[in-house]
This record gives structure tokens, C-alpha cells and sequence, in this order.
């Protein structure tokens, strides 16, 4: 009598071969648009990228002038994308906890669901109008980095929402079960034992979210405005963005300004990698196996 697993039939290898093959070329097909706007932006943005254009605004740079850089716009995209982070994590954090932890079958937790599911589907510019409508048009406050923040994370919290519930749900139910027996209260098991075991998995989805957000132009087009000057005081007076940068700089017909607009592009894909790379540097460090 035999025994052990029987080989594949010849059709059976046959089919998992033809799946597989397609799966390497969806793959292919998946990758080239991603690699070729890297490479586009690469190659055009080493022109100018240099210390110049890493340390000066452009003040006093006329569209025809060589020169000039996005130092301002750095500082700007860094202070808004920090303080649409510092509202929208805590936030979105807060209310993934709820819905997992202690919202089940309760109205309230169908209710936010409901409208998190709305705002994943916001379009950004709906976003901006919000905060131009309320924020400066209502209570007279003015264009400003901060409310480009707040239109900011109005993209973000439902990203974060939403990744950092699937992360809660996939800590398993024997952790939480173990911790109650040792008498230890709810709120200290999430604390403790929920949100470190799912830390990895919520610091990708704030990445995400952060990702999401350091691109987008037409919030910042409505809140922040224009401005060609280094302006540190995300609270006062209008203030650049990256994406606000390389829009402006692309309208312009100059060659010059078209360089421009490319290294600020590079400037801003390098950026969110190297906030990529802090945040997968941070979760391996505080990781539970690493502190184990």
C-alpha cells in the first residue's frame, strides 16, 4: 500500500505553473508605471538638486533666474505634515480603540463607522473648502500652514482609523483572555498588551496616512496660499509646501523653473521615504520580540 503525499498530475503542474506565471507577469505589469516615474523624476530632478537648492527659498528669484531652491517649502510640508500627524494620530488612535475594544454592536460604533467610511471617500479639495469655509472665511483666521494642517488631517484620520482597527483586530483574543485572568483592568490590557503587540502594524498605517497626505496640493492651494519667503511660523501668515512648490514651479514655461519643479518632486518622494525609514527603525526597536 502506499503512502505519503502523491506527486502532482502533469495537469495540475501544468495550471500551477500557468498561475504562477501570471502572477509574475501581473506583477511586471503592476511595477513598470511605478519604476518609470521614478526613474523620470530621478533623472530630471539631479539637475538642480544640490545644497543651493536645499538652503535657499526663492525670494528674489524671478522665473527666469537661475538659482533659488526650496528650502522654504522643506520647512513648510515638514511643520504641516507634523501637525496634521499630532491631530490626526492621537484621534484616529483613539477612535480605532473604541470601535475594537469596546464598541461592539453599540449604535455609536455603527455611527462612526458610517461617517469614517464617508471620509475615506472625501475628495481632498472637499477637504480644503471645509477649512477655508470654517476656519478662515467663518472665524476670520488667517491663511496659514496650521490650516493647511487641519485639512491635512481630515485626509488622515481615516486612514489611520481604519488600518489601525484591522491591526487591533488582529491581536488574538487569547492575549486580552490571559491578561483579564491575571486581574489586570481593560484599560491597562490595551495599554500593555493590546497596542504594543499591534505597534508594528499601527506605525505602517500612520505612514500610510502620512504618505497619503505630504503629496496632496489642493487643500494647500485653499489654506496656505503662495509665498516665496522662509516662513518658520506655521501659525502666522502664509506659509510653502512641497507639493504647493512643484505645482507652481511646473506652470511656468522656463526650463529653469521646470528643473525646479522635478528635484522639488525628488525632494518630497525622498522625504517620505526617510520618514518611512524613522517610522520602520522605531517599531522594529520597540517591537515585543526585540525587547524580549
Amino acid at each position: 500500500m502506499q503512502t505519503g503525499i502523491q506527486p502532482l498530475s502533469f495537469g495540475r503542474r501544468a495550471k500551477d505553473q500557468a498561475v504562477r506565471a501570471l502572477v509574475y507577469l501581473a506583477f511586471a505589469i503592476a511595477i513598470v508605471p511605478l519604476v518609470s516615474v521614478l526613474w523620470l523624476v530621478v533623472k530630471n530632478g539631479l539637475k538642480r538638486f544640490d545644497l543651493e537648492f536645499l538652503t535657499h527659498s526663492m525670494r528674489n528669484i524671478g522665473a527666469r533666474d537661475a538659482g533659488g531652491g526650496a528650502y522654504h517649502a522643506i520647512i513648510g510640508t515638514l511643520e504641516q505634515v507634523l501637525l496634521a500627524s499630532l491631530i490626526a494620530v492621537p484621534i484616529g488612535l483613539l477612535t480605532a480603540v473604541y470601535l475594537v475594544e469596546y464598541g461592539n454592536g453599540r449604535r455609536l460604533s455603527r455611527f462612526i463607522s458610517f461617517f469614517v467610511d464617508i471620509m475615506t471617500g472625501v475628495p481632498s479639495i472637499v477637504a480644503g473648502l471645509f477649512v477655508l469655509a470654517f476656519w478662515i472665511l467663518v472665524l476670520g483666521m488667517p491663511f496659514s500652514g496650521f490650516a493647511g494642517a487641519l485639512s491635512l488631517s481630515i485626509l488622515m484620520m481615516p486612514v489611520v482609523v481604519r488600518s489601525t482597527e484591522e491591526m487591533l483586530r488582529l491581536v488574538p483574543n487569547e492575549l486580552r483572555e490571559a491578561s483579564y485572568a491575571l486581574g489586570v483592568p481593560k484599560w491597562r490590557t490595551i495599554v500593555k498588551v493590546v497596542l504594543p503587540t499591534a505597534f508594528t502594524g499601527i506605525v505602517t498605517g500612520v505612514m500610510l496616512a502620512v504618505a497619503r497626505v505630504a503629496g496632496e496640493t489642493a487643500p494647500l492651494l485653499l489654506t496656505v496660499f503662495f509665498t516665496d519667503s522662509i516662513n518658520e511660523d506655521p501659525f502666522n501668515g502664509p506659509q510653502m509646501g512641497l507639493p504647493l512648490y512643484v505645482f507652481g514651479q511646473s506652470s511656468l514655461p522656463q526650463d529653469i523653473a521646470i528643473d525646479r519643479a522635478w528635484t522639488g518632486a525628488l525632494t518630497l518622494i525622498l522625504i517620505v521615504m526617510l520618514l518611512n525609514l524613522v517610522a520602520r527603525l522605531i517599531s522594529w526597536w520597540r517591537s515585543p520580540a526585540k525587547r524580549g
